[in-house]
């Protein structure tokens, strides 16, 4: 516990004004130590937060998201993400100080760890049901894809965490799809990435809809789905057979892409093996592709 961030209630609330009035100074260097202090300040301790957002500092690190000192904007974007997490009343305080598009700025402007943490704090924003919505049409969609594709690897695992709830919501999923993240999400299923149970997360939510069955197929998506159900973790496993369940039901061409890709031997054996929710898919698919070789023949 760092011994800065946790201090008596009162002596907390008269730092944090003074650092709220740095925060408007027209000092480079005051206003980079004061967002430096806060998100310090915010980093540990969920009374800090509360104090904080009490002492209105949410909209002026909202403003300073537009700094030209890069290591302000980065101060900034990551006291607002600290600010954000388990907190949401923060959460709220923060969309409704006008945080989404300075955010979206940061994702397409920002250094490589502000890219991240912005993408970090859209991801924690968007775990309020009615911010997915929010976000989804605010235009955050192209510059997380973006991200997905050519960020560090903290940036993408920060950019396909946040896809991932936006994708939950129903009219962001064409969004995703018409940005191209399909083919990104396809490159991350590669097991040394580390990140093929997210990419899998993400396309199966995508397989809901005809756009992303068209995108999973023609990038190659089928294969990588099949090697998961064999080769993957349980969630993996259980997502990936779900996925192929959409595009195999929804489409002959893919269904004979499934079949062709030996799919039949590892969905026995998971239909045998997996948790009771992936046995159910496993079955369900396996039933429906032996229904389609029967009238095949």
């Amino acid at each position: 516990m760092n011994n800065e961030a946790k201090r008596d209630p009162s002596s907390v609330e008269t730092q944090v004004k003074i650092l709220v009035e740095d925060l408007k100074s027209h000092s480079a260097d005051t206003q980079r130590n004061a967002t430096a202090e806060l998100r310090l300040l915010a980093r540990y301790d969920m009374d800090n937060r509360i104090v904080i957002e009490n002492c209105g500092a949410i909209g002026l690190l909202v403003n300073l998201l537009y700094s030209n000192d890069p290591e302000t904007q980065e101060n900034a974007v990551t006291a607002l993400l600290n600010l954000s997490i388990n907190n949401n009343k923060n959460k709220s305080a923060i969309v409704d100080a006008g945080a989404i598009e300075p955010l979206i700025h940061v994702l397409e402007n920002g250094g490589s760890e502000a890219k991240a943490n912005s993408a970090a704090t859209i991801y924690s924003l968007s775990l309020l049901e009615e911010n997915k919505i929010k976000i989804g049409s605010s235009g955050a969609v192209g510059p997380l894809v973006d991200l997905l594709g050519n960020g560090t690897p903290r940036g993408k695992k920060d950019a396909i965490t946040a896809l991932f709830n936006l994708s939950i919501h129903h009219e962001n999923k064409a969004r995703i799809v018409q940005y191209g993240a399909v083919r990104y999400l396809i490159e991350l299923m590669d097991p040394a990435v580390g990140m093929v149970d997210k990419a899998v997360a993400v396309l199966t939510n995508l397989a809901t809809i005809p756009e992303g069955r068209n995108a999973i197929g023609e990038e190659g998506g089928i294969p990588l789905l099949v090697e998961v159900v064999e080769l993957g973790s349980a969630k993996g496993k259980e997502n990936a057979a779900a996925a192929l369940l959409r595009l195999s039901t929804n489409s002959g061409r893919f269904c004979n892409m499934v079949l062709q890709e030996g799919v039949v031997p590892p969905l026995v054996a998971l239909s045998q093996s997996g948790t009771p929710r992936t046995r159910e898919k496993a079955q369900a698919l396996l039933s429906y592709l032996r229904n389609q070789q029967h009238e095949n023949a």
